[in-house]
């Protein structure tokens, strides 16, 4: 009778010990009787029927990542491209990811490299260089679709690297410097033209002045022909100077001749000039010996 008691309170101990099941936090469990979805159980202290009852499988409901690997894609302007992406998801309804889908991990990495290449076939190449948040987004919004009959819950979405091939990395160099080099004569020409315009502006500005003092000075004629003598002993004395400069020999009579010749002009009738009061009475200005 003892052995018979003692053999039922070790039944007892073991259906007991066997009932009881504890669950972690962040972790879920499912039960299937005889061999049916019976039940889920949750993070703390759980009773099942021993024999009857078996727990399938106990998965955690935290938060997951999957990195998935690089990818070749096409963009919409055929150039070849390598892309990856960071997958962050969770599990929301423990049965319906087992029951549902034979590997959740392999489907959901799967499903984002096509969804991805996909994406990107969808751009050009210069249009996903600047669209990551449209693409992370537009990537979000097709998985979550995607995967909500899978019991989980994508929550985001992060393209790493969208890297063409270095052929194409060359190329767009090129065109970038090619550019820059461009704008850069463009700023150069639009520069000269500004300045060849405010030179030219300057020029007016001063023979206006000029013209105004020779109309209100009465030696106009002995005053202009100073200051193209002036201009000529200027540049002279800038050509002496330069480093590559030539030596010219010149006649200083037949040089005083010619600037008289250039600076001369009949005066016109009734001013006064043809008395020879500047010096001859042909009415002409003769210019000064080059030794003044």
């Amino acid at each position: 009778m003892d052995s018979i008691i003692a053999a039922l309170a070790l039944i007892a101990v073991g259906y007991i010990v066997g009932s009881v099941k504890t669950i972690n936090q962040g972790n879920e469990a499912l039960v299937e009787r005889l061999g049916k979805y019976h039940k889920k159980l949750t993070p703390g202290l759980n009773f099942i029927v021993p024999f009857l009852d078996t727990i399938v499988l106990e998965e955690s409901i935290r938060e997951r990542v999957i990195d998935t690997e690089p990818q070749d894609a096409i963009t919409r302007d055929n150039v070849s491209v390598t892309v990856d992406a960071v997958l962050y998801w969770r599990i929301l309804q423990l049965e319906r990811t087992y029951y549902a889908v034979e590997d959740v991990e392999v489907a959901l990495r799967n499903l984002a490299t096509t969804t991805l290449r996909s994406e990107i076939g969808r751009m050009e190449l210069a249009q996903t260089f600047s669209s990551r948040n449209e693409i992370n987004q537009s990537l979000l919004q097709q998985l979550d679709d995607a995967t909500a009959t899978w019991g989980v819950k994508v929550t985001r979405v992060e393209v790493q690297k969208i890297a063409p091939a270095k052929a194409v990395m060359d190329a767009m160099e090129l065109e970038r410097a090619a550019e820059s080099k461009k704008k850069a004569a463009i700023s150069e020409a639009e520069g000269k033209k500004r300045a060849a315009i405010e030179e030219a502006e300057g020029a007016v500005q001063s023979m206006n002045l000029l013209a105004e003092a020779l109309r209100a000075h009465p030696n106009s004629r002995e005053i202009l022909r100073y200051l193209v003598a002036q201009r000529y002993v200027d540049a002279n004395y800038r050509l002496g100077d330069s480093p590559n400069s030539k030596i010219v020999f010149m006649d200083p009579k037949a040089l005083s001749e010619a600037l008289g010749e250039l600076i001369s002009t009949e005066p016109p009738e009734g001013n006064g000039s043809g008395n020879g009061e500047n010096g001859g009475g042909n009415g002409r200005i003769q210019p000064p010996p080059m030794g003044m």
